[in-house]
């Protein structure tokens, strides 16, 4: 059974920085793409960044250019590092992963539907 268990969320103050962690277990064949979206109260949910297996990321208008997605090979590790963050990063955070063996498009990354399976989710607070 696919598992997919977030770490690392938090409470921090306006313009600190956090990492999430995401450890997948439960498939022997590599994902294809993985993935992080978030959800605030009261809101939908929304794609935050996404990298597939070659490498290629996407990213979100709200957060480029202060969270960074990566991916730990040997470790088969999604992480997310997150800089400069603000009150509006306030939300629950997801990690997902595509289906192992599939495909995953470059250009859809940040589109749930590419993703089948889903973390349980870590807080993460911003105060000002």
């Amino acid at each position: 059974q696919v598992q997919l268990v977030e770490s690392g969320g938090g409470s921090v103050l306006a313009g600190g920085s956090l990492r999430l962690s995401c450890a997948p277990s439960g498939y022997t064949r590599r994902t294809p793409c993985m993935g992080w979206f978030r959800q605030a109260p009261g809101k939908e949910r929304e794609a935050v960044a996404g990298i597939r297996v070659d490498g290629t990321t996407r990213y979100a208008d709200s957060v480029k250019g202060r969270f960074t997605i990566s991916t730990d090979n040997a470790k088969n590790t999604l992480y997310l590092l997150m800089n400069d963050l603000k009150p509006e990063d306030t939300a629950m955070y997801y990690c997902a992963a595509g289906a192992p063996g599939g495909f995953c498009l470059s250009t859809r990354l940040l589109d749930a539907s590419q993703y089948t399976y889903w973390g349980q989710g870590a807080q993460v607070t911003v105060s000002s």
